[in-house]
């Protein structure tokens, strides 16, 4: 499937080992600095009820969804608290079929052409490559000249203010971001500032 990305900015921010008292604030600031796609893994200490109330409080704003997505049971909790997409670390086709029948849009994970194509032929509406930095912006490029023209790609995992640009230049169509973003236990107002510097670099990067 070779849909465009649904999410305005194209940035998803990840907040890994966020806590639900944490989830409504941060989330808050994420929506004001403009993102529109907030991932909460399900690493993250009681992802359910941090998910939960972040959709409560800014479903209508902007997109949540869960992250590290590893099992179908994990799926129908996320459908069942309101979280409108799902983003896995690996290639897992029944995973993605299921999620794709619950009406939930899939960023899956993958690292190689061949894991590119089984998720899109899943149903998988976007592409995550992981670990982007493992891979470099060359490995991007290359991938393009075989996907579907029009595939939503995103890189995630080592992506900076200062390297956003090269990635877009490669053929990337936005980034996931998490541990430049957000580390446990930092506030709120430190989150939207982190934000604000890949917006501006998103920004300069589309100059």
């Amino acid at each position: 499937m070779t849909d465009a990305s649904p999410f305005c900015l194209p940035l998803v921010a990840i907040l890994r080992g966020i806590t639900p008292d944490e989830s409504v604030a941060h989330v808050g600031e994420l929506v004001a600095e403009g993102y529109d796609a907030i991932e909460i893994p399900l690493n993250s200490p009681d992802w359910r009820e941090g998910i939960a109330r972040a959709v409560q409080a800014h479903g209508d704003a902007a997109w949540i969804g869960g992250g590290t997505v590893l099992q179908p049971e994990q799926v129908d909790v996320l459908h069942g608290v309101g979280a409108r997409f799902i983003v896995t670390p690996n290639t897992n086709p029944t995973l993605i079929r299921h999620a794709v029948d619950a009406g939930l849009q899939v960023v899956a994970g993958f690292a190689t052409a061949s894991e590119a194509f089984a998720a899109l032929d899943a149903g998988a509406q976007m592409l995550k490559l992981f670990p982007a930095a493992t891979y470099g912006p060359g490995h991007v490029r290359a991938l393009r000249a075989v996907l579907p023209k029009g595939t939503p790609l995103y890189v995630v995992g080592g992506v900076t203010p200062e390297s956003l640009s090269s990635w877009l230049a490669s053929g990337a169509d936005g980034a996931g971001i998490g541990g430049e973003l957000y580390l446990p236990g930092q506030s709120p107002e430190t989150t939207r500032a982190h934000a604000r510097a890949f917006r501006l670099a998103l920004a300069d990067a589309r100059a």
